[in-house]
């Protein structure tokens, strides 16, 4: 496995664990309670707080701010300049660190540019979240949301193509041919044969 690597501009307070492989570029802030898996991508500029698990082979691009609460799970992409939010009600004179509401962002799914989160939120497995979405409510896993309140379009497979579905609920994943099934407006992937 490829060794760690901190580019010499990036301040990694002591007490972050970070995992093997990972590598962490210019600018970036990585507090001392924060834990970080093997193999992720720290982008320029990022920071990320006290109390943040980033997975394993996440990928988090330049500018992007995660914040005390947030869990993000293996696998996960957030886009440049992805923000997540911890009070829903933050006043400058007003401390309200005992509020704090968990966020939490499932294996695989994807963030694109400029998204925000509002906190106290679930973003499902594999989600697709298109760019600039402001999302303020749990999004399913599999899904397709973008806009402002972002708004579920549609589904897509583990690999992010999109997923129709015939009148049984079967899809096939155009790029890999896996299926899924639709039941109850949930989507699975079904087992291998």
């Amino acid at each position: 496995m490829s060794q760690t690597f901190i580019h010499p501009t990036a301040v990694v307070d002591e007490g972050a664990v970070i995992g093997e492989g990972t590598r962490i570029w210019h600018f970036s802030h990585l507090m001392p309670a924060c834990r970080l898996g093997a193999r992720c991508n720290i982008g320029q500029n990022v920071f990320i707080d006290n109390g943040v698990t980033i997975g394993s082979g996440v990928k988090i691009q330049n500018n992007v701010s995660v914040y005390n609460g947030v869990v993000v799970e293996d696998d996960v992409f957030l886009g440049p300049s992805v923000v997540f939010t911890n009070v829903i009600n933050p006043r400058s004179f007003i401390e309200r660190k005992h509020e704090f509401r968990p966020t939490v962002v499932r294996r695989g799914a994807s963030l694109g540019a400029n998204t925000t989160i509002v906190c106290g939120v679930e973003i499902g497995a594999y989600a697709l979240v298109g760019a600039g979405s402001v999302i303020t409510k749990n999004i399913k896993s599999f899904a397709l949301v973008y806009g402002n309140p972002a708004r579920q379009r549609g589904w897509v497979s583990r690999e992010g193509y999109p997923l129709i579905f015939n009148e049984k609920g079967i899809a096939l994943c155009p790029g890999t041919g896996e299926k899924y099934t639709l039941e109850r407006n949930e989507v699975f992937l079904s087992p291998a044969c």
